[in-house]
């Protein structure tokens, strides 16, 4: 694992530095700047346009389809400078990271030159319809159909946990297009419109007010036939192939937004006059320690990729595994550490999202940050293959230990 950056690379952070100093609002960097829920909203809709203009969405795609070309460690330096500032660096995290790199390395040139630049300028939004009921970490099992009918698929179905699909344009799609093949031989991936009759979005409210996930039930909804990427049949190759795309050039600042919270405990603890117990200052430093080690692991997930040596699969279980368990047990200490305040409802207006922009609260359940980041790291370690499968992963792949015994049917 080497810490050092090329000269070049360095050379790169100042341009990004300079750029974000002369687009962000003025006093952004200033202690203590805040925005109105007003102004956020102002600066969100003009947001993805600078960054646009600047060429920093999707930088790492290739020249000829609207990126800038950007090594990968080009775009480990500008995810980094983007996290040092506090500035949101996408405009769609399931276009730029999922789909788009995607349809680039499966799709037909016509595909290409239609999802693209739509992509690049941030008119289309996308949603991912991996999941369903019965269908979660064992995703082979997947249920929803399509048919093809002349020149369109007829889908049938139903998806859940789907994040953002009251808002999106299209969803990128798994489906079984043949029944009677193995499982993982009869997957499709489309590419299907939502604004469709026959596609119902229904938001799932959480505890904490928000409803970023979603149910969606697909009756004879319908999509050209000329949607399908990498191929009939493909789809479970194509997927894995979306999936292994959100590593990589973000794996130096994943930690970061731990230490923040991790930063805020620790005033927390100030705030109440726990700072001085030794067991609430122990645990602190192990939930320091933790982030640390994520540190340290996101940048062995880039020494992986920088040398090209394949280890990625198992380095991202590993690491999953650890930093969504060691959240959840952070977040256990934040709310020990309020104690019975903690249960109170302390949270005022729209919560914020992970880019720093509100996100959709009610305002009848007004949870604190801290709240919401106690319930959202309920989740983290079930989406994304959870704790459990990630063990499995581990277990067979690098102990060498044997398959989990299958369950005996019925």
């Amino acid at each position: 694992m080497d810490l050092s950056y090329p000269p070049e690379a360095e050379s790169f952070r100042k341009e990004i530095r300079g750029w974000l100093e002369e687009n962000l609002p003025a006093g952004w960097f200033d202690p203590g700047f805040s925005m109105t829920i007003d102004e956020r909203q102002r600066f969100s809709d003009t947001w993805t346009e600078k960054l646009f203009a600047g060429g920093w969405i999707c930088a790492g795609w290739p020249v000829e389809y609207g990126g800038k070309g950007l090594s990968l460690m080009d775009q480990v330096v500008l995810s980094e400078e983007f996290a040092r500032a506090n500035a949101p660096l996408r405009a769609d995290f399931f276009g730029d990271v999922l789909v788009g790199p995607t349809i680039l390395q499966w799709g037909t040139d016509e595909q290409k030159k239609e999802f693209i630049p739509k992509i690049l300028n941030g008119t289309i939004a996308w949603c991912q319809g991996f999941s369903e009921p019965d269908a979660g970490s064992d995703l082979a099992s997947l249920k929803t159909s399509a048919v093809l009918d002349g020149d369109e698929w007829v889908i049938n179905g139903q998806k859940v946990w789907t994040t953002e699909a009251q808002h999106a344009d299209f969803v990128f799609l798994l489906t079984r297009t043949n029944p009677d093949a193995p499982q993982h031989a009869g997957i499709s991936f489309l590419l299907v419109p939502m604004h469709q009759e026959g596609v119902e979005v229904r938001p799932i409210t959480q505890i904490d007010g928000t409803a970023e996930f979603n149910e969606v039930f697909f009756t004879n909804a319908r999509c050209p036939k000329d949607n399908v990427l990498g191929g009939v049949n493909n789809g479970w190759k194509v997927a894995m192939t979306t999936l292994g795309f959100e590593r990589g050039s973000s794996s130096t600042v994943g930690h970061q937004r731990f230490f923040k919270e991790w930063l805020f405990m620790v005033k927390e603890a100030q705030r109440v006059r726990k700072n001085e117990d030794e067991l609430v200052r122990d645990a602190l430093v192990k939930a320091w320690s933790k982030i640390k080690i994520m540190e340290i692991n996101g940048y062995r997930t880039l020494t992986d990729a920088l040398n090209n040596t394949h280890h990625s699969a198992l380095l991202g279980a590993c690491n999953k595994m650890f930093w969504s368990e060691a959240h959840r047990a952070a977040t256990n200490l934040a709310i020990d550490i309020v104690g019975m305040e903690a249960q109170i409802l302390t949270g005022e207006g729209p919560l914020e999202g992970p880019s720093g922009l509100p996100r959709l609260g009610r305002s009848d359940y007004p949870v604190s940050e801290l709240q919401a980041a106690f319930f959202f790291a309920r989740s983290e370690t079930i989406w994304g293959g959870t704790a459990e499968i990630q063990r499995n992963i581990v277990g067979e792949r690098a102990l060498g230990l044997p398959k989990e015994p299958k369950p005996l049917n019925a």
